[in-house]
């Protein structure tokens, strides 16, 4: 067992570093240099700067998320699910020295086709948090992942966040509108209107006309929208994955109160992970399971 490592979470746009000793995060640093945003610079080059002063030669760095995709440092090839959460730490791809990359997770059949990165290390955390056969990861893509115990055995995404933020800055829903404001009382309007009606698509531009006749505030059109696709999301993925009544939510303090907001409306029995967590848990217990 090593009792001091680096955790790694390594996206497209960003890049975040702690120091673990005896199995807690010390330190951490945060960086604009995702995957995709080097500026020029390798990923070597990245990641010497991020852990300056915190290593050896014979600290072991165990990196997750985009950087082992196509576009990354390395591929870390997909694990298909079904899959044990217990035996990802028996499958990571060797990077150079003592730095190693954790695989994601995929699922390639005829009604779905679908892959993670970066999650499979949180969900590895929650299932030893608050282990559930139902976990909900919102974000900018939303996963939803079924389970049996420790094994993984099927997964959806859903593009939740980014319609949200597309929606507002690229289309005419959010064109010309002023500063948006947090309002509980409109999210919740829009939350009943994507959970009556999740065939999403008819209400979009009803958005937009309801704030042009006046029957919306202009300032809480982000409300309304994220109210319309959360809903929407925890309505098709309620029938989706039917009979769950227990699930663990891992997410960061707001998005987990619109989640539970949602899921509570449909009587689900919600236990929430904050996302760093989950993740710092999941690191640890692949750190300590490997022998590097």
């Amino acid at each position: 067992m090593t009792s001091r490592y680096i955790a790694i979470d390594w996206g497209s746009t960003n890049l975040r570093a702690w120091l673990c000793l005896n199995g807690t995060a010390t330190q951490s640093r945060h960086s604009q240099q995702g995957i995709t945003r080097l500026n020029g610079q390798t990923p070597q080059a990245v990641l010497a700067e991020m852990t300056h002063g915190w290593c050896d030669s014979d600290t072991p760095i165990v990196m997750a998320g985009m950087v082992g995709s196509n576009v990354g440092w390395k591929e870390a090839p997909y694990l298909p699910v079904p899959v044990s959460l217990n035996g990802i730490a028996d499958r990571l791809t060797h990077v150079t020295g003592p730095v190693w990359i954790v695989p994601g997770l995929s699922v390639n059949r005829g009604d779905n086709h679908n892959v993670m990165r970066g999650e499979e290390t949180q969900l590895l955390g929650a299932h030893q948090l608050a282990p559930s056969s139902l976990y909900v990861l919102p974000g900018t893509h939303s996963k939803w992942v079924q389970a049996d115990g420790d094994r993984i055995t099927d997964f959806r995404t859903l593009m939740t966040g980014e319609l949200h933020d597309v929606l507002l800055r690229h289309t005419l829903v959010g064109a010309g509108l002023p500063p948006q404001i947090i309002a509980p009382q409109t999210f919740t309007v829009g939350l009943e209107r994507g959970l009556n009606d999740p065939a999403v698509l008819p209400s979009l531009f009803e958005v937009r006309a309801a704030h042009v006749l006046g029957a919306l505030p202009r300032e809480q059109v982000s409300e309304f929208l994220s109210g319309v696709l959360i809903g929407a999301e925890v309505a098709a993925m309620a029938e989706a994955f039917p009979g769950q009544q227990a699930i663990t939510l891992v997410a960061g303090d707001s998005l987990a109160a619109r989640y539970r907001q949602a899921l509570g409306t449909l009587g689900r029995k919600v236990t929430v992970v904050e996302g760093d967590t989950a993740f710092q848990a999941g690191i640890r217990s692949i750190a300590y399971a490997v022998a590097i």
